[in-house]
């Protein structure tokens, strides 16, 4: 076919399409013409367009419909196809739940356990607000085969007030926690050198081994918009003991940020007091006291460019020992960096972070109940944790997370226990072998961190991670009561719109500690591993109504016999019944 014969066709159907459009408005005969093609065809390729999701009519009147006739050529075709009428599809809507502002928890379970939370919170007004939790954990103890009482209660009450303005918003806070626990690690064969039965039941029951902490916080906290001040916290402690022990702690941490080319940076100050004091040191001699304040300020800036995220800070710390007129001065690196690989999908980060830790007696109980009330309180200075890590989505309802690390502490905190020397004039009831020291030494960790989270529907979640760590210790002969491994699972989900349930399971690898007892009749140092322990915990919950809930808990299913600490056996199988009520005022 040659160029002219193709110029003439395309010609041709356009006329045709002409003739069609004509048709439409008026019914009138065009007639014919013959034109003569000058100029070759040549085809040329328009840009593509975005179809837009939402299409805009720019025709002036649009609302008019207009009859239209169409002259086509028709012929019959055979089918058996009926089309079926069209109808819309229905969408259930999903009942929106009530939301209540308070709520009240009581559960009671097997050895004589009490678990109670009242939360309530109240609007004043637009911008004011209080609040207020009540929360209260105890048992009456029942652990197999123990020589001293181990029953234990954990109260605590907080209070708040928060004022929100337009640029500024602001909360005080204050509360009280009250606990009582028990110093009942002792091993079976306590004081069986003793040749008499008698003296050694006299002996036991001689030992009172509780210990009460009380604590008394205020603070607050404000924050601000579109101002170079960022925000202010601030909060003072109170914690004492049953053995005179009292400690006050204050800190204040103010922080800026400026916005400038489009660059933040920002500057983070601190202002941290610690002083406290013991009656008397383990051997019951001399009494103990401590006393520091660290100020710092952290700056930082924060460079962006394409999926490359900078963070460039550092940490500027000058710590004064108030007891020892030992004075420091320390420098940290504060880097982080995030690159996007692919998007949201595959995210690499690296860092190089140290700081200066200040370690208190309150800290210590909350981690370890059972340390003795003789501790000697340091800071630690943690000189850098240097980590790279990967993290994203295996598909888009499957996240990970894995990450290496290498830190370096100095005066690294650790737990030991406490030796009993039948010798020692304190007779309290920590002296006996059957509470902990606190230890300081230079400790290298390389880490080792795996993560994965699946919400595989809106009724069925899971999660695992586990963490490996390596220690290496400069004096101490080991890492004492630190594991090397440590394993946590979860898994909840609905099973109906009223029934749901979960599960969680916990592995804590070996650590060791060291058992020493001296007496006339008995001298024993021995290196002591603590086995491994798995604790398996489920949750069923049936929602009566948008109120009321129901459930029933259960910890260490397994029932292992497992000691969390040298000689502190666990409770075994818990079971727990309860009732959860929201309300509104």
């Amino acid at each position: 076919m040659t160029h002219t014969t193709q110029y003439k066709i395309a010609l041709l159907f356009l006329f045709a399409g002409l003739q069609t459009a004509f048709a439409q408005k008026k019914d009138e005969n065009i007639g014919t013409e013959v034109v003569n093609v000058v100029k070759p065809y040549t085809p040329t390729i328009s840009d593509a367009f975005k179809v837009k999701e939402t299409p805009t009519l720019e025709d002036e009147d649009n609302t008019k419909k207009e009859e239209i006739k169409y002259n086509i050529f028709s012929f019959p075709v055979a089918s058996t196809f009926t089309p079926a009428k069209g109808r819309a599809a229905s969408v259930d809507k999903a009942k929106q739940e009530k939301l209540y502002k308070n709520y009240a928890t009581l559960g009671i379970g097997n050895y004589g356990t009490l678990n109670a939370e009242l939360f309530v919170t109240e609007n004043l007004n637009r911008n004011e607000y209080v609040g207020g939790m009540l929360r209260h954990l105890s048992s009456q103890g029942g652990i197999n085969d123990l020589l001293l009482d181990d029953k234990f209660y954990n109260t605590s009450l907080d209070l708040t007030y928060g004022n929100q303005q337009k640029d500024f918003s602001w909360n005080v806070d204050a509360g009280y926690q009250h606990q009582i626990y028990n110093w009942y690690g002792l091993r079976n064969d306590f004081a069986n050198d003793l040749a008499d039965p008698q003296d050694r039941k006299d002996l036991i029951n001689s030992i009172d081994p509780q210990q009460t902490y009380q604590n008394i916080y205020l603070g607050g906290r404000i924050t601000a918009k579109e101002s170079i001040f960022k925000e202010a916290s601030l909060k003072f402690n109170h914690f004492s003991d049953a053995f005179g022990s009292s400690e006050n702690r204050f800190y204040v941490k103010p922080a800026i940020g400026l916005d400038i080319s489009g660059n933040k940076i920002n500057a983070n100050f601190i202002i941290d007091y610690l002083g406290g004091s013991f009656e008397k040191d383990y051997s019951g001699t001399t009494d103990i006291k401590y006393g520091y304040t660290n100020i710092g300020v952290q700056p930082s800036f924060i460079y962006q460019q394409d999926d490359l995220t900078v963070n460039l800070g550092a940490g500027l710390f000058y710590s004064m020992d108030n007891e020892n007129s030992d004075n420091k001065f320390f420098v940290y690196p504060q880097i982080t960096a995030t690159y996007r690989i692919v998007g949201d999908v595959m995210i690499a980060y690296a860092g190089a972070e140290g700081s200066l830790k200040q370690n208190s007696y309150r800290d210590f109980t909350q981690e370890n109940f059972f340390v003795s009330p003789t501790l000697g309180i340091a800071p630690t200075d943690q000189k850098y944790d240097i980590y790279v890590g990967l993290k994203g989505k295996i598909a888009n309802n499957v996240s990970f997370n894995i990450r290496g690390s290498y830190k370096n502490e100095d005066q690294k905190a650790v737990f030991f226990s406490n030796p009993y020397n039948n010798e020692n004039p304190n007779k309290e009831g920590y002296a006996f072998g059957n509470s902990f020291n606190v230890l300081y030494d230079n400790v290298k960790t390389m880490s080792f961190f795996g993560e994965l989270k699946a919400d595989f529907s809106k009724n069925v979640s899971f999660g695992i991670n586990g963490t490996f760590n390596s220690y290496k210790t400069d004096e101490l002969p080991e890492a004492w009561n630190l594991p090397e491994l440590q394993i946590a699972a979860n898994l909840d989900f609905n099973i109906t719109e009223k029934w749901y349930a979960g599960a969680s399971v916990f592995f804590v690898g070996e650590r060791k500690d060291v058992f020493s007892y001296t007496s006339l009749l008995r001298n024993e140092l021995e290196t002591v591993t603590l086995d491994s322990y798995f604790d398996l915990n489920l949750h069923v919950g049936y929602k009566y109504n948008d109120r009321l809930t129901a459930f029933i808990k259960g910890n260490n299913l397994t029932s292992q016999d497992y000691q969390k600490w040298l000689n502190y056996p666990v409770q075994g199988i818990q079971v727990m019944a309860g009732a959860s009520y929201k309300f509104d005022f």
